[in-house]
């Protein structure tokens, strides 16, 4: 089969397509012919070598898939043909790929397969972010960075669905797409946004924020917090992670918590894979009812062949895109 393979650490367009053999069957898996491949920032990270956990070399790159089902381990449920998406360790930017059944979600009908590719990263990080950690709750105003982004837009739409008041932040080019998703109001991502915020809330801030950028703009975000409110922070986009000042958590009676998606699906030390399945599962069966409910609607802007991955890339870095980016292993 084709994939793009990492042999030493290396920056994302130094990876080679070539020809390997397909991953082997594992016992409780499934093999998936791959028909989307997401494409992420911290795709680039993993292979530099430079994420919090590094697969063994050489690899295939990819943790996040759309496709078919065509073998399934004995005593697997979901049976070869199945519409799925998975998570994955590694090995998504090929034409198959292995996962564990329990990462592994059917599409139902009627849903396209290659909008999948965010649901099994993308939507989840956003949803256990606002409903885990920020709890958030019908009603609340919710400040959003990244808006346009794959993580953000899902943010909007599950704040939206939640019944929470959305402000999104983001590119003037994005903002009626946004407002079309069920953001209250949009703000224009190059200019400061503190008081705007402020007099959108009628001066009683936001109940939480979800940032996805860090560096300057989670110091403003602070700011924007009302009585009781919790930022959280998945992400450093803006490439510089911020510090806490923590008097300002005492004076405002504000909170900032972390989400890492990743720990519950296997990636931190200590695999707790196992532990957080039932729980990961029910999140993924609920994004999944709000998509059939068209609550949410994952975009994909940027579709390209497994040959062009290095231009793939080149549109995320760019932050051209709107949602997410996929490779398309069978073109």
């Amino acid at each position: 089969m084709r994939a793009i393979v990492c042999e030493s650490w290396r920056e994302f367009a130094a990876l080679e397509l070539k020809d390997i053999p397909p991953p082997e069957l594992r016992p409780g898996s499934l093999r998936i012919r791959v028909e989307a491949a997401g494409v992420s920032f911290a795709t680039q990270l993993v292979v530099a070598g430079k994420y919090q956990r590094r697969p063994p070399l050489p690899f295939v790159p990819g943790t996040e898939v759309a496709g078919t089902v065509i073998e399934a381990a004995a005593g697997v449920a979901i049976a070869p043909g199945s519409r799925v998406f998975a998570v994955l360790d590694w090995g998504g930017m090929a034409e198959e790929a292995v996962a564990d059944a329990i990462h592994v979600t059917p599409i139902p009908d009627g849903l396209p397969l290659e909008a999948a590719v965010a649901m099994p990263i993308s939507y989840p990080t956003a949803a256990s972010a606002l409903m885990w950690r920020g709890r958030v709750g019908r009603g609340d105003w919710v400040l959003v960075h990244g808006a346009g982004g794959g993580v953000g837009l899902a943010g909007v739409e599950v704040a939206h669905a939640l019944g929470a008041r959305v402000i999104a932040r983001a590119g003037l080019a994005k903002h009626p797409m946004l407002q079309a998703r069920g953001a209250e109001a949009v703000l224009p991502s190059d200019a400061p946004f503190r008081e705007a915020v402020a007099a959108i809330t009628g001066g009683m801030g936001v109940a939480c924020v979800l940032d996805v950028l860090g560096g300057p703009v989670f110091d403003e975000s602070l700011r924007c917090l009302g009585d009781g409110g919790t930022l959280v922070t998945v992400g450093y986009a803006a490439g510089s992670i911020p510090t806490v000042p923590a008097n300002i958590l005492l004076l405002k009676n504000i909170a900032v918590a972390g989400l890492n998606w990743g720990s519950y699906i296997g990636w931190s030390p200590g695999d707790n894979r196992m532990h957080h399945a039932a729980r990961v599962r029910a999140m993924w069966g609920q994004l999944v009812e709000w998509w059939q409910a068209g609550l949410l609607r994952p975009e994909v802007s940027g579709h390209y062949p497994l040959a062009q991955f290095r231009e793939a890339m080149a549109q995320v870095a760019a932050r051209q895109g709107v949602g997410r980016v996929v490779l398309q292993p069978q073109r």
